[in-house]
């Protein structure tokens, strides 16, 4: 019997992640970031970058005029809050929720993309307060502000502050859903059986949304801001490097390097909402901080918290440290704000009143 070589690899999966991870993850050098050195001209990374995460995100669904039609309204004093039904592609005619200043305009516009959560009967509840709804309904989404939001409907508390605002539901989420958590995993499969991909479905959906928004009576098409916390957060960087309605945004506990994320224990290796925020390949060209930043030299505020177990520190540091270099190399500084709270995985009321003064500031007419 002949021992030599006789060894070899058992288990080969350790804690959901192949026991040579740390292989795959060395090999990752993201040749496509505009740190790499490749690219002479910044326009011309940008344009790079920008179309191979089009090209990750997989084919575009088909588009169809919006054909927004008025459901319902509430008037809530400073502003009114609408149900809306709009074609976000051909194949989805969906209920959103808009909440609208008073007056003539124009005003500025704000995409409040949802989280995740793992909360499923609400989605743009999280963001305008419901009405006309179901109770049961009613009471997640106040149990939810109160956990999240200090209390507070990000949508409400912008369209009091002269924001025209508009949230749609991902698919799965609110009135789109139908899988909830334990669905999600046999969701994305089946999306990539039918040629498309969750998370390029929903990073579609959102630059309609943004589109929807930017074209509607009474809003500065050049005054659009995409905002988000958690999941949401991911879409509206995402947004914002890959809309042009998109001028300035604001990410609220969603960023680090996908080597930081990608280990043992993390929510990331777990499947599931992963499958929202996955595309593909893309990350043998570019990292998060890499997609991030192709929407310099727009404002970009990001903001994690020092107590959040989903995002380990040193990861985030590492993308934020990447982001800067990137703002710093277009003159840029000033409009890239990254910052630590001495907090968990939340957006209470003094974040939002920092992150919203912020907006002011960056978004003048």
């Amino acid at each position: 019997m002949n021992e030599r070589n006789a060894d070899f690899q058992r288990p080969g999966v350790d804690r959901n992640l192949p026991v040579f991870y740390k292989k795959l993850s060395e090999r990752l050098d993201f040749p496509l970031s505009w740190l790499s050195g490749n690219f002479r001209g910044f326009d011309v990374w940008r344009k790079a970058a920008r179309d191979k995460v089009m090209q990750h995100l997989l084919p575009p669904p088909t588009s169809a005029p919006f054909d927004p039609v008025i459901v319902d309204e509430q008037d809530r004093g400073t502003h009114l809050a609408r149900k809306v039904v709009l074609n976000i592609t051909a194949d989805s005619r969906v209920l959103s929720l808009m909440a609208v200043p008073k007056g003539e305009g124009p005003f500025p516009g704000a995409l409040i993309l949802h989280d995740h959560g793992a909360r499923f009967d609400i989605g743009k509840e999280k963001a305008i307060r419901p009405w006309n709804d179901r109770p049961e309904r009613i009471r997640s989404a106040k149990q939810w502000v109160e956990q999240y939001f200090g209390g507070r409907f990000i949508g409400d508390e912008l369209a009091r502050r002269g924001y025209v605002c508009l949230c749609i539901d991902a698919l799965n989420w609110s009135d789109r859903g139908g899988g909830g958590y334990e669905g999600q995993q046999a969701l994305a499969a089946n999306l990539l059986h039918l040629g498309t991909s969750f998370a390029g479905l929903i990073a579609h959906e959102d630059m309609r949304a943004a589109q929807f928004l930017a074209t509607q009576p009474g809003v500065d098409p050049e005054r659009i801001a995409a905002i988000g916390f958690s999941m949401g957060a991911f879409r509206a960087w995402q947004a914002a490097a890959l809309s042009e309605h998109i001028r300035a945004r604001i990410a609220v506990r969603w960023m680090a390097t996908v080597k930081g994320l990608v280990v043992p224990g993390n929510n990331q290796t777990l499947g599931q909402s992963a499958f929202t925020m996955i595309h593909p390949g893309l990350f043998n060209y570019l990292d998060y901080p890499d997609v991030a930043s192709i929407a310099c030299p727009k404002p970009m505020l990001f903001y994690n918290g020092e107590d959040d177990v989903l995002f380990p520190i040193a990861s985030v540091e590492e993308a934020y440290a990447k982001m800067r270099r990137v703002w710093e190399s277009q003159g840029a500084g000033i409009r890239l704000e990254t910052k630590l709270w001495k907090a968990g995985h939340i957006f209470d009321l003094t974040m939002q009143d920092a992150a919203f003064s912020w907006l002011a500031r960056n978004l003048k007419a």
